[in-house]
């Protein structure tokens, strides 16, 4: 006897169960497999709309939005607009936005390590550092500031110890050049304190600088404004640090 299979209709057509069956397995096992596939993207790494975008975009994103704005503006939505990335791809890669930015202050660490001279004349290595300095400051505009804020809200060792390490390279150097001096040259100075001024000047004059148009001429050439401030601090700080004839 033939077996006899129910028949339905969908949308005019006619099917029965006989062809259903006859379908591979592969189709839903392909659908089934699909939809796994779907939920594991959704619980890692985003999909496609982030394509592309990897860790070193988002620092670079991160490091260009610190040039333009202070540090509490840099969010981690803000660092994902600049890259054209989804935001999860912040916490993909970092976490959080603080290892985000921790990130990008190992980066300008190591691009701006300066390793203590081992010979030279010390009044121009010390006038060449102070000119460093100013050079890494417009780099990295508000770069002192982000380092203050995470400190202040970090609870993470690391960070602490990463902030630490970045800023004993310049008291390490300065601290080199005075061991150098071996014809006293210069007065004997704190190589913290030499630090803390120098940063201070630098930082001060790149992000004040809507104070520093508000004190000037209108269309002053800031550019030239800042070149004539370099050479003043430089005269100020190596005069100031000049052993006089009659200094002990």
């Amino acid at each position: 006897m033939r077996e006899t299979w129910p028949q339905f209709r969908v949308a005019g057509i006619k099917f029965c169960w006989a062809d259903l069956c006859s379908l591979p397995a592969c189709a839903s096992t392909t659908r089934m497999s699909g939809t796994r596939t779907s939920d594991k993207r959704r619980k890692g790494r985003p999909d496609a709309r982030s394509a592309g975008v990897g860790r070193e975009a988002l620092i670079a994103a991160a490091r260009q939005l610190l040039q333009e704005l202070p540090p509490q503006q840099v969010t981690a939505s803000a660092i994902a607009r600049r890259a054209g990335a989804d935001p999860a791809l912040v916490r993909y890669y970092f976490g959080n936005r603080g290892n985000l930015l921790l990130e990008v202050a190992q980066q300008i660490g190591e691009e701006t390590h300066a390793t203590p001279p081992e010979e030279g004349h010390p009044p121009q290595l010390l006038a060449d550092f102070i000119h460093a300095t100013f050079r890494f400051t417009r780099s990295a505009k508000n770069m002192q500031r982000l380092m203050l804020d995470e400190l202040d809200s970090a609870s993470s060792t690391e960070m602490r110890e990463s902030v630490r390490q970045w800023n004993r390279v310049p008291v390490d150097y300065y601290d080199r050049i005075r061991k150098l001096d071996k014809t006293g040259e210069l007065a004997d100075f704190d190589p913290l304190f030499l630090h803390l001024a120098v940063i201070g000047i630098s930082d001060f004059f790149v992000t004040g600088g809507p104070l520093l148009k508000l004190l000037l001429p209108e269309g002053s050439d800031m550019n030239e404004v800042a070149r004539r401030y370099e050479d003043f601090v430089e005269r100020l700080l190596l005069d100031g640090l000049r052993r006089r004839p009659d200094s002990e």
